[in-house]
């Protein structure tokens, strides 16, 4: 595909479009500041990864829910796939130069280290477009975006001895409070 070239997959209909872009950022086409920022993010990803990784294996080791588990895993997967995307896609493809304007022909693979960036600066492909949400994101930021949102969404089952001890906090403070209040009538 070229840069910007879109199919439809349902018809004449925009509700789900198949667009190359490229996203020099974050998910959702959020960016950071230059070759700085880009550097700082897949520093920053990297470390994360690291952490996710960490996390997974605590998870696994203490049994915890098999849900739990399978968000993280999204989340280190998509983290993985944005990364893998920013080391090498600008190390293996040529923008797709034609008489010298980038992106007006199809992008090219090159000899391995002479894309149109260096290691870690190279831009994540997005490609997935719903006409009900604008950003375009792919694969990755989709997998991320719902092991972090089934996480949110089922915290109580994922986390019960912290809902536990919120409870028993919260009853302290309400035997406080009537203590104190009783104490004050009589």
């Amino acid at each position: 595909m070229r840069y910007g070239e879109w199919i439809y997959l349902f018809g004449d209909s925009d509700f789900l479009v198949i667009r190359f872009i490229e996203n020099p950022g974050m998910a959702f086409g959020f960016e950071f500041g230059g070759i700085a920022g880009k550097l700082a993010l897949s520093v920053f990803r990297l470390l994360a990864s690291g952490a996710i990784v960490y996390a997974l294996w605590k998870l696994v080791k203490t049994k915890a829910p098999k849900g739990l588990i399978t968000c993280v895993a999204l989340i280190l997967a998509g983290a993985v796939g944005n990364i893998l995307d920013s080391m090498f896609f600008g190390l293996m493809f040529d923008k797709g130069q034609t008489n010298g304007v980038d992106y007006s022909g199809l992008a090219q693979i090159t000899e391995f280290g002479s894309g149109y960036a260096s290691f870690l600066q190279g831009n994540v492909v997005d490609m997935i477009s719903f006409s009900i949400f604008p950003p375009i994101f792919n694969i990755a930021d989709a997998a991320i975006s719902v092991g972090v949102i089934w996480i949110i969404l089922f915290q109580r089952k994922y986390f019960p001895k912290a809902e536990k001890k919120i409870e028993e906090v919260a009853e302290g403070l309400d035997s406080d409070v009537t203590e104190e209040v009783t104490a004050g009538t009589e």
